[in-house]
């Protein structure tokens, strides 16, 4: 009896590690764990994932820029360009990024609050608060320079707002970069 309940609880005990440490198998329409992540490649299903569509010629009411930084220890983590957006396609969701320089672009025909929850839906990567994809550890969240303690996934994303997530190994001290330093075209 006491050795079926030790085989028991060492088998629940390294259950639980293997999920701390190791990855998860990606839910269909997302992106492997580990960073890099692409670009998703199917632009209108990601979107719809996320509660987005595509307003490419529509007239704006909301336009605004938020920077993105994600840290993997002292390592930073591309954000890629074209999440939610191709000019050949002539598609553009309410949010999506053009480059790798970490700049979430907010273009949408109507005002709401969109959040940091629906951009990683649209990519494609898992987020909450103690993980960034494949990457688990200890998540410390930045916002304006501030720390932030919540869903990661709430982060209003706001006009000229700068969003930074480290993830570390426990115990390890998170470093917030410096200021993102925006191009004269978003000052």
């Amino acid at each position: 009896m006491v050795k079926s309940s030790v085989v028991g609880l060492a088998l629940a005990v390294l259950t639980v590690l293997a999920l701390l440490v190791g990855g998860t198998t990606p839910a269909a329409g997302t992106t492997r764990s580990a960073p890099p992540w692409p670009a998703p490649t199917d632009l209108s299903a990601r979107a719809e994932a996320a509660g987005l569509r595509n307003v490419w010629g529509e007239r704006l009411a909301e336009h605004v820029h938020t920077h993105l930084t994600i840290l993997d220890g002292d390592d930073p983590v591309t954000v890629p360009g074209n999440i939610g957006h191709s000019d050949a396609r002539r598609f553009a969701a309410q949010l999506h990024t053009h480059d790798t320089s970490g700049i979430l672009h907010v273009e949408s025909p109507t005002r709401r609050t969109f959040t940091l929850g629906e951009f990683f839906d649209e990519w494609g990567v898992p987020l909450s608060a103690w993980r960034v994809g494949g990457l688990r550890g200890e998540l410390t969240v930045w916002v304006d320079g501030r720390r932030f303690i919540g869903d990661p996934r709430s982060i209003a994303l706001t006009n000229r707002r700068e969003v930074v997530l480290s993830v570390t190994t426990i115990g390890e001290v998170p470093h917030l970069p410096a200021p993102f330093d925006w191009p004269p075209q978003y000052r």
